[in-house]
Order: C-alpha cells, then structure tokens, then sequence
C-alpha cells in the first residue's frame, strides 16, 4: 500500500501527528519500536486531564483511540533506513518490508544520556529527574539534589528552588564562575564540591570523602540525542542546542530535505509530554497541508549544520 504519510515513531508526538491525518481521512502508517522515552516514570504529570496517569496508560488508550480510524495502520516495528523522494518513500525494516509513502513525518524521540554516577541510571524516572514541572511536585518541598552534568545545572539548581530545599553537587561537572555563585546563593542553594562515589538507597548521595548526603529526589540535566540516526542518515539538518542534539525544523515543522518533516522531543526543546502532544498535533496538520498544497513545501534552510 502506499500511504499518505509514514509516521516514524509511535509515542505521544507521533501519535498527535496521526490523529490529525487520520481524521482527514489520509491513510497513515505508524511504525514503532516500543520505547517511550517516559518508560521509566511510573506516573506522568503536568498534562492536562491526565495529571497522575500511569504513562503506559495514557500511550495505551491513546493507541486503542486512534486505532479506531480506519485509515490508521500500526506496525511494531524498527525502521532501518527511509530512501526515495517526497511523494516516493520508501521504508525498509529489518524483517525485509517495505512500505511507501507521500510524506515522512519523523517522531523518534530522543536517548537521555546521564551522568557517568554509580546508582544514578538505576533510579532514573524513580527518584532522580530532570524536569521539576513533571516530577517536582510530587518532592513535596523536601531537600532536592542537582547531580552536577553541564553549564545547564546551574539554570537547573537556579529553577527548583520552587520547589524544595536545593543542593548542587557539582561532581567535577560544572564551573562555577563568581556570578554564577552569586545567582544560586541569592536562590539559596547550596553548593557541594566535592566530588560523588555512587547513590544508594531511595536517594543517598554518597561523597568521596565517606559523608553520605540524603535527599528527598534528585535531578540531573541529561544530554539528549536524536533515539534513532535515521534523521542523519536522510540528510536531514541537525543543530546543537543547549541540552543536546536535534533534527532542525521550521515553524512548520519541514526539515531540510524536501518531504520530510520532524515533531516532538527529537525536533524541540524543552521536552515534557504536554509539549510533544501540541508539537505533534499541530506536525500533523502542516504535513496534511502539505499533501493540499505541495507547492509549499520548501525545506527548511538550515543556518548552520553540525556533524557528528
């Protein structure tokens, strides 16, 4: 069959996407592997109408909805490379298929990559963080630790004293210039200097020097990357921002190469669920435009690529 749009990437970015094309009657392919980037939070907060949801819930229910459209067709699945042009696609998978389609729309989310911490990953999406509006709450304003990672732990440590008492362990990780000292010490946090050995327990810092600091929750700020190097490997522009690497997109959501276009984590910053749903949807209805008016579809022209 060949589909009006193969959507890669079926978490809550991609699926906004699909349920616009769907109810405009265009038959979308979501191909998904399965890998929520939220897979490792019990409960997500700070969406609308599903504050305190398990996530796996709200992705379920989400799926059964739009699966309820007939022109929705879902396969579980990787996507191992994407050639042809806009209007000829062609996505190949590891199990030999093949599938076209007119338009790509690229939701593959981002790989959080943390702190080198003994204990850290184990309790990543536990008690340790990296957005207080999804997860600072529920601290219930007790003591918060920022495991130092980059020159966005100082924003970080700055940011959640809203929500609880704050430490910054800078672990090595973040330099600290006279104003930057100034700025957390109005905000009243403080500052550890030495250096981490590992985590144990609920939240227990561990230094090297044998004190064991103990916390309601930790954050951390996670270098992100596009979850798949499909973007890349389509010539797609990638930019730098400040947490990390994505696929650069125009207001319109359009890479920079004709027929493609990129939505949510992958493509934006911040992240939270909230915002890749309204990315998503609004994704979903430039990519239908597209297919009303491809006189439009220009690619983004990116200003400065980076490689890797």
């Amino acid at each position: 069959m060949h589909y009006d749009v193969v959507i890669v990437g079926g978490s809550y970015a991609g699926m906004a996407a699909a349920l616009q094309l769907v109810r405009a009657r265009r038959s979308v392919l979501v191909i998904d592997a399965g890998e929520r980037r939220n897979r490792f939070a019990s409960h997500s907060h700070g969406f609308l109408g599903q504050d305190g949801v398990p996530a796996g819930e709200i992705a379920a229910n989400a799926r059964r909805q739009l699966e309820a459209y007939p022109t929705l067709t879902w396969l579980e699945a990787r996507v191992e490379a994407v050639t042809g042009q806009v209007d000829e696609f062609t996505v190949r998978t590891p199990d030999g298929g093949s599938h076209q389609g007119r338009r790509m729309l690229l939701a593959t989310g981002v790989t959080d990559h943390l702190p080198a911490v003994a204990g850290l990953a184990e309790r990543w999406g536990k008690t340790v963080f990296h957005c207080p509006y999804c997860h600072g709450y529920e601290i219930g304003q007790g003591h918060i630790g920022i495991v130092g990672a980059s020159p966005m732990s100082i924003h970080q440590a700055e940011l959640l004293t809203d929500w609880g008492d704050v430490t910054l362990l800078v672990n090595g990780a973040v330099h600290l210039s006279q104003d930057a000292r100034f700025a957390l010490g109005r905000r009243g946090v403080a500052i550890e200097e030495a250096t981490i050995d590992r985590i144990e327990g609920n939240a227990d810092v561990v230094m090297a020097d044998g004190r064991r600091l103990s916390f309601t929750g930790l954050f951390t700020a996670t270098r992100t990357s596009p979850s798949s190097s499909l973007a890349e490997a389509m010539g797609c522009a990638l930019e730098e921002t400040p947490m990390g690497i994505q696929v650069r997109t125009d207001p319109e959501s359009k890479t920079s190469v004709t027929g493609v276009f990129a939505c949510g984590d992958v493509a934006r910053a911040p992240h939270s669920v909230s915002l890749a749903v309204g990315n998503g949807a609004m994704a979903g209805a430039q990519v239908h435009r597209s297919l009303l008016w491809p006189e439009a579809l220009a690619p983004v022209r990116p200003q400065k690529e980076i490689s890797q």
